[in-house]
């Protein structure tokens, strides 16, 4: 078995269609212990099911990204529920704000709040997507104090302190290993090895020397070996501590 656990991935995304099962069977036949699949509307929810049924590393996260919103993502939310009740959904995600994209902001916050009720509900933790929104998110967060993960963690060293000091876990990926990601590292040296866990948001945000490909869950020892740089430590400690706190966020255990 291997030391990879890859709390955010999409290996629905049409980037894997071509090549799906056969990189996942080499994946989880190597170095790969357990991959998330994240849920970004009901499709991608269902599709992470339906996987992890497929692959005994695989588990699911169910949820509405901010980016999928609509007038029906009422309704969607019980759906959303019902699916989060299936064995291997181990959070609701991936949810939250993204403030790059024009939709309507009140939408996107009663949509995430809900989420996080619905979490507190089934206690599952979440998996949140914060772009360009870190104050309202951080308002969020203390005024509903979910646990989980804040993936792709891209606010300051301050924010990092504060939403680890919420019960936090910060998910790093990809951006960490960027010549142009100062303020990615300064957070990552910030908080403690037990707040973070390691993630690709695969296809997306391949680290150095990678970079600007399709990204997979293997790539994650690029970035282990360049937050061990960050934390004075071995790739192999990154690597065991972060499966930890991934198995500890997630409730599985492996």
């Amino acid at each position: 078995m291997g030391d990879i656990f890859d709390t955010h991935s999409h290996y629905n995304d049409s980037a894997f269609d071509s090549d799906r099962d056969e990189l996942l069977s080499s994946l989880f036949d190597g170095a790969l212990c357990v991959a998330v699949n994240q849920g970004t509307d009901i499709p991608s929810s269902e599709w992470g099911i339906e996987y992890s049924r497929k692959y005994k590393g695989m588990y699911a996260a169910v949820g509405l990204h901010p980016e999928c919103l609509s007038k029906n993502s009422f309704d969607d939310l019980e759906i959303i529920k019902k699916l989060a009740l299936s064995p291997k959904v181990v959070a609701i995600g991936e949810i939250g704000l993204d403030y790059y994209y024009d939709i309507p902001r009140d939408l996107q916050k009663e949509i995430f709040i809900r989420q996080l009720e619905l979490a507190a509900e089934l206690s599952l933790p979440v998996n949140i997507h914060d772009r360009e929104a870190h104050g309202d998110t951080l308002d969020i967060l203390r005024r509903y104090r979910p646990k989980g993960i804040l993936h792709c963690f891209s606010g300051s060293a301050e924010m990092a302190v504060e939403a680890v000091r919420l019960g936090m876990y910060l998910g790093f990926g990809g951006v960490v290993t960027f010549r142009n990601a100062r303020k990615t590292v300064e957070a990552a040296r910030a908080v403690p090895l037990e707040n973070i866990v390691l993630e690709t948001d695969c296809p997306y945000l391949s680290p150095e020397p990678n970079r600007g490909k399709r990204n997979d869950s293997s790539n994650i020892i690029f970035t282990a070996q360049k937050l061990a740089e960050i934390k004075g430590l071995s790739t192999e400690e990154i690597l065991k501590v972060t499966k930890s706190n991934s198995e500890r966020v997630y409730n599985v255990s492996i």
